[in-house]
């Protein structure tokens, strides 16, 4: 986040550049909650990995942790966790991992004594 004119970039491509209107909305949702600070400032994102709208939920977590700690404004940061406490903290939540012995991480072969 720098000084500019309130241009928002993703991976290097301008954010009326993605299609899924979904994933727009998600991406500016800070963005409309600081939209006092928000018109000032040049935002550039970077994200991998994931699907499209684990990126979206990223990208939407960094740009609110962004602004907040650019500005510093308490208010801010209460306007961000009254609307959604994600925003500005990580979701921990990971994918459980495959065991040995299953097709699934929790699934296991089942025994028929028939």
């Amino acid at each position: 986040i720098k000084e500019g004119k309130g241009r928002v970039r993703i991976n290097s491509y301008s954010l009326d550049a993605i299609d899924d209107p979904i994933l727009r909305e998600v991406i500016r949702e800070p963005i409309l909650i600081a939209s006092d600070v928000a018109p000032n400032v040049d935002i550039s994102v970077n994200v991998r990995g994931g699907g499209p709208m684990g990126q979206a939920q990223a990208v939407r977590n960094a740009i609110a942790l962004g602004l907040y700690t650019y500005t510093g404004n308490e208010e801010l940061k209460a306007r961000f966790l009254e609307r959604d406490r994600f925003m500005l903290i990580e979701d921990s939540r990971r994918v459980e991992p495959k065991k040995y012995l299953g097709p699934k991480a929790r699934a296991r072969k089942q025994k028929s004594y028939r």
